[in-house]
């Protein structure tokens, strides 16, 4: 006890990372990063368990960009589609056939339409025509056609429900399977939606079956499990993947799985299961909120993925497929050509069809195999963290430094164990980011506290920083230490990467010496532009440089300092390449990502070696931003963040663009001049290029293509109007997309 009261303030900040876990683990303070931290765990933990074997039960019709070359482009005339039914069950004799797809209008690729047109108006009083109609008519309603080759076949159609389009309806939903009153009157949580897109009347018509297919989509834009159950104006509807196994199955109701009599409190709001039964048989399905199930991802995705077969669906239109084939199999008609959308960011993939999720979930029923996170694993991760963070606060301040470190590595390495356990030994997803992260910091924060808090001094750690920052910046630090702490801290920074191009391959043509010689005149005048712009150098990284602004001194508008900066920094590169092309050598070029936000600035690093660095994701986008100034051959690439902070310049709106890692988008600009220094012809320029990026995003590409030969001749030199030449006449071939706002994607770094 007496040792424990010494310890006290150590035994206090140690319980610091425990209470906020525990408010985390009670969604009284829900902390991002440890949210963020526990999909990733999950993500890791799948891809390593997955069994990555092919099921041979399951077969995947994907209307491939071969098929969409061989039978035209979709929709397809749904006489090819009734073609592919006849196929599938006369020569192929499969079981089940599954639509990832819907049938929202009706087909007129016959013209009958037109022609009921003519018979009804200009041709009425025709009889020979009326009556040729009439005996056509049977051949040329392909709708009819496709809706005859459903009938009497285990089909299951497949549909979408909407929430973002003002309740709006289309087409006829199958029966649901299950009514308000299977709930017993508690206040089950449910996916819900307000509106959806099915299949017109006649087909819809020809089978009794079908089932949504809209995966459920976490904050981070990553698939990981699908609603089983949703519900629609009181009534619920089942999946496609459910009601593909249900048809396998003999057709069993649905209902909803309770957890035992007499456990069950008034206010409980999730279900324990979806449970089918068929006579005395019942096979429970462990769900989640919302009636969710995880998918158990078998593998990669795709054809090449190795988890489902792939045939084209063209193939087995021409025929090019033995009979019997595809004998007993289960079929998902599904498309992974890029062009109709239907691909999702998942744990497996980035790009994965939307038809191999369904198949995935479907496999894992067949299987039994199916993940679920309990009712109690809030409670399960309490106990977890209260027994974990207890043992290291009150027993790391008596111990000696390695045996600390042991017992924090004994405490980690069971949270792990634990939680691995359970999840490959009975498919229990658990919560383990905040005890793993409560069980690092608390150890993290005890072994440094006497580092820290007993060995520094004003003096010394305005020393210490000389080593980190440039000493014009520590001399203002010394006037008040008190001020300045190496410890990290969140602040809103401007960073700034900046990278050489085209060196590795000047340096190809030099002697070392040489190399040697224009990477220290570089580096020379690029620190010198930065320190004069007050600027802190973070480190140099081979030929090139990141610094920031804003730390360890506040200094105000920082991101003016550094589009300042940039702009010099670009000009000494020019005059650089004076001078190289004086002595007969090859020029070099330079890319500058700007970004400001909230970063962690502090003392980083190992025992080894430690450095005065900013992190985060604001960190990630400047790096990102400066790869994109090679793409859009600019020399300067910043953030809308940094524009807005620096209205002293006139800039110029390169692109809206979403980074590898980042779901949303960002605007990019260019910093063409300070504002008071553009000529009236830069600036007729940048009113032009304004318009036409109105244009642009507006898909209006006739009103692009009469900006753009203006654009080249106002700048002849420039890429940019290059690139978006390029992308015009790309986006011309597409449909237009009503949801585009212009957004470019770039999953490299």
């Amino acid at each position: 006890m007496k040792a424990l009261r010494r310890h006290g303030a150590r035994i206090a900040i140690a319980l610091v990372p425990l209470l906020f876990a525990l408010l985390h683990a009670t969604d009284a303070l829900p902390i991002g990063v440890l949210q963020r931290l526990d999909s990733i765990i999950y993500d890791a933990r799948l891809r390593w368990t997955m069994p990555r074997t092919l099921d041979e039960r399951i077969v995947v019709v994907d209307i491939d960009e071969k098929s969409l070359a061989e039978v035209g482009h979709w929709p397809w005339a749904r006489v090819r589609l009734a073609e592919l039914m006849d196929e599938l069950f006369d020569r192929q004799q499969v079981s089940v056939v599954g639509f990832d797809v819907v049938f929202p209008e009706e087909d007129d690729t016959s013209g009958l339409q037109q022609l009921r047109r003519l018979a009804s108006g200009d041709l009425k009083d025709e009889p020979g025509f009326v009556q040729k109609l009439q005996q056509l008519q049977g051949s040329l309603d392909y709708d009819a056609l496709f809706a005859r080759s459903l009938r009497q076949r285990p089909v299951v159609l497949g549909y979408y429900f909407t929430s973002d389009r003002g309740g709006r309806t289309a087409g006829v939903l199958p029966p649901p399977v299950m009514d308000k009153g299977a709930l017993r009157g508690l206040p089950i949580k449910v996916t819900s939606w307000n509106g959806f897109g099915a299949n017109i009347a006649p087909i819809a018509g020809a089978t009794t079956m079908g089932g949504f297919f809209n995966p459920a989509v976490d904050p981070d834009g990553v698939v990981r499990s699908v609603p089983l159950i949703a519900e629609y104006q009181d009534r619920y509807y089942e999946s496609l993947s459910l009601a593909v196994f249900r048809l396998l199955m003999g057709l069993p109701t649905v209902e909803p799985g309770f957890p035992p009599e007499g456990t069950v409190p008034g206010e409980y709001q999730n279900l324990e299961s979806v449970r089918l039964r068929l006579g005395q048989k019942i096979f429970a399905i462990p769900v989640a909120e919302a009636v969710t199930t995880l998918v158990p991802f078998r593998g990669p995705g795709g054809p090449e993925g190795g988890s489902f077969r792939y045939v084209s669906a063209s193939d087995l239109i021409a025929k090019r497929i033995p009979p019997g084939t595809l004998k007993g199999k289960i079929v998902l008609v599904g498309t992974t050509a890029p062009g109709l959308l239907d691909h999702r960011v998942t744990p497996v993939g980035e790009t994965y069809s939307g038809v191999e999720i369904h198949a995935n979930l479907l496999s894992g029923l067949l299987d039994n195999r199916m993940l679920v996170q309990p009712d109690y694993a809030r409670g399960f991760d309490l106990v977890v963290l209260l027994l974990a963070g207890l043992v290291l606060a009150l027993a790391l301040p008596l111990l000696t430094a390695r045996r600390a470190l042991v017992l924090s590595a004994v405490v980690i390495a069971g949270i792990v164990a634990l939680n691995f356990a359970l999840y490959t030994g009975a498919g229990l997803v658990l919560p383990l980011a905040a005890a793993l992260g409560m069980a690092i910091v608390t150890s993290a924060l005890n072994m440094s506290y006497g580092y820290f808090v007993e060995s520094r001094s004003k003096r010394e750690l305005a020393n210490l920083f000389g080593t980190y920052v440039p000493p014009e910046l520590v001399d203002e630090m010394v006037k008040d230490p008190d001020s300045y702490s190496m410890k990290a801290a969140s602040r809103e920074l401007t960073v700034m990467f900046c990278d050489m191009r085209n060196f590795t391959k000047v340096s190809e043509q030099l002697q070392p010496a040489q190399v040697q010689e224009l990477l220290n005149t570089l580096f020379n005048r690029l620190t010198d532009v930065i320190r004069s712009n007050r600027g802190t150098i973070d480190k140099y990284m081979g030929d090139c440089v990141m610094a920031f602004w804003g730390a360890p001194v506040e200094i105000e508008q920082p991101a003016h300092y550094a589009v300042k900066c940039a702009l010099e920094m670009a000009n000494a590169v020019r005059r650089i390449n004076e001078e190289q092309r004086a002595r007969g050598r090859a020029e070099i070029g330079v890319g500058i990502g700007l970004n400001t936000g909230m970063m962690f600035v502090g003392d980083m690093g190992s025992d080894i070696r430690r450095s005065y660095t900013v992190i985060g994701d604001a960190v990630n986008l400047g790096s990102r931003l400066e790869g994109l100034s090679k793409v859009y051959g600019v020399d300067i690439v910043a953030s809308e963040a940094t524009r807005r902070q620096a209205p002293d310049f006139a800039w110029q709106e390169i692109d809206r663009v979403r980074v590898k890692g980042k779901e949303q988008s960002v605007a990019i600009y260019w910093p063409a001049a300070p504002a008071g220094r553009i000529d009236r012809a830069a600036q007729e320029e940048l009113q032009a290029w304004a318009t036409f990026l109105e244009a642009y995003r507006a898909q209006d590409w006739d009103h692009c293509d009469l900006l753009l030969p203006e654009l080249r001749r106002m700048n002849p030199k420039k890429y940019l109007y290059e690139l978006y030449a390029q992308r015009v006449a790309s986006l011309r071939t597409l449909p237009l997309d009503p949801e585009w706002d212009g957004t470019s994607r770039f999953e490299t770094k």
